[in-house]
C-alpha cells in the first residue's frame, strides 16, 4: 500500500506539485482579503505562472488553465468566492454521476479502469467485479458530495477565506484516500474476474473431457 501511495504521488507531482495546486488558492484568498478582487486575479495567474517557469511539472500546467478559468467565474460574479464556484458545482456533478452509475448498476468507475487499462467490459459479468467497482464508485460519490455540501455552505455563508481553506484540505487528501481505495477495488476486481475466467476454463475442460468419454463409449 505504501508503494501504491508512492506511484500516486507522483503522478500528481510529487510533494511540490501537490504544494504548487496549492499556492495559487492561497494567494488570490489572502491578496483579495487585502487589495480587492482584480490584484487576487492577477497574482493568483502571476504566481502559477512563475511556478510553471521554474518548474513545468504537470499540476502546474494543467492547474493554470483551471486558475485562469476560476479567475474568470469571480471576475464575472464580482465577488472573490466566485473563484470556487465552478468547483464547487462540478463536485455535485459528478456526485451525482457517481451515485447514479452504482444505482443502476453500471459503476462509472468499472468504466474508467476499462478505458485506462485498455480492457473490454467483461467485469459487468462477474458480480464481485461490479460490487467492487460499486464500493469504489461510492467512494467518490462520498468525496465530490462532501466537497459541494461544505463548500456551497461556506459560499453561501460568504466564507471566502475558510473557502480557500476548504478547497485545498479537501482536495487533495481525499483525492489520495479514494485513489487508494479505487486501487483496491480494482485489485479484488482484478481477482474476481480472474476467479471466474478459471472456473469458465474449467467448465469447458471438463465439458470436453466428458464429450470425449461419451464419443469413446459410443465407438
Amino acid at each position: 500500500m505504501t508503494t501504491s501511495a508512492e506511484r500516486l504521488l507522483a503522478q500528481v507531482g510529487g510533494v511540490s506539485g501537490v504544494i504548487y495546486s496549492s499556492l495559487p488558492v492561497l494567494t488570490f484568498v489572502m491578496v483579495s482579503s487585502l487589495s480587492g478582487l482584480s490584484p487576487a486575479i492577477v497574482a493568483a495567474l502571476v504566481l502559477l505562472w512563475r511556478l510553471i517557469r521554474r518548474e513545468s511539472t504537470q499540476p502546474a500546467l494543467s492547474g493554470f488553465a483551471g486558475v485562469a478559468v476560476c479567475a474568470l467565474f469571480s471576475y464575472m460574479v464580482g465577488e472573490s468566492k466566485g473563484y470556487f464556484l465552478l468547483g464547487i458545482w462540478t463536485s455535485l456533478l459528478w456526485a451525482v454521476a457517481f451515485a447514479v452509475s452504482v444505482l443502476i448498476r453500471r459503476p462509472l468507475a468499472g468504466y474508467v479502469w476499462s478505458w485506462a487499462s485498455g480492457r473490454d467490459r467483461g467485469w459487468r459479468d462477474v458480480p464481485r467485479a461490479v460490487y467492487s467497482f460499486d464500493i469504489a464508485s461510492l467512494g467518490w460519490t462520498l468525496v465530490f458530495g462532501a466537497r459541494f455540501a461544505v463548500q456551497r455552505l461556506l459560499y453561501d455563508a460568504d466564507q471566502t477565506g475558510w473557502l480557500g481553506v476548504a478547497r485545498i484540505g479537501m482536495g487533495w487528501p481525499l483525492t489520495v484516500m479514494a485513489a487508494l481505495a479505487t486501487y483496491a477495488a480494482i485489485k479484488a476486481a482484478q481477482r474476481a474476474i480472474s476467479a471466474a475466467d478459471n472456473a469458465a476454463d474449467t467448465a469447458t475442460a471438463v465439458a470436453g473431457g466428458a464429450q470425449i468419454d461419451t464419443d469413446t463409449a459410443c465407438d
